[in-house]
């Protein structure tokens, strides 16, 4: 039984680390010009991302992540949120925040990059981060 869990945390993870990793997650569409931009659109805006990369990003991630991910959002190209849904099991928690952290970075390279993992009641259950310098992930 132990065997089936472990083999089934260690395909979701690999199956995100690929899909992250080899999915861009940066469209080809021209980008609207944000100061043309109404009030109520430029915040649509800044709901995934405060940057359009980072907007993009957020949205790749939710679109992606077959339901494991209800929503997503970027700060300062180095914070990714994201809430998870109700079907990921706690054991899968830290596996799917890897592939986020390694994606994130492939994504936005070259800094120190976190992941925020959110229970789908908005409660904050942990916290990767990435540091560039060692290449190693600690988690809080």
């Amino acid at each position: 039984m132990k065997i089936t869990r472990y083999l089934r945390s260690a395909l979701v993870a690999l199956f995100l680390v690929l899909t992250l990793v080899t999915t861009s997650a940066c469209s080809a569409a021209p980008k609207a010009d944000q100061s043309a931009l109404s009030p109520s659109s430029a915040y649509s805006q800044l709901e995934r991302g405060d940057t359009a990369a980072g907007q993009n990003f957020g949205n790749w991630v939710v679109q992606t992540a077959n339901g494991l991910v209800q929503d997503a959002y970027v700060r300062d190209n180095d914070k990714l949120g994201v809430v998870i849904s109700p079907q990921v099991r706690p054991n899968e928690v830290r596996p799917l925040a890897r592939s986020l952290v390694q994606g994130f970075h492939h994504n936005f390279p070259n800094r120190d990059v976190s992941v925020l993992v959110y229970a789908p009641d908005k409660q904050l259950i942990l916290t990767a981060n990435y540091d560039q310098t060692t290449r190693q992930v600690e988690y809080q």
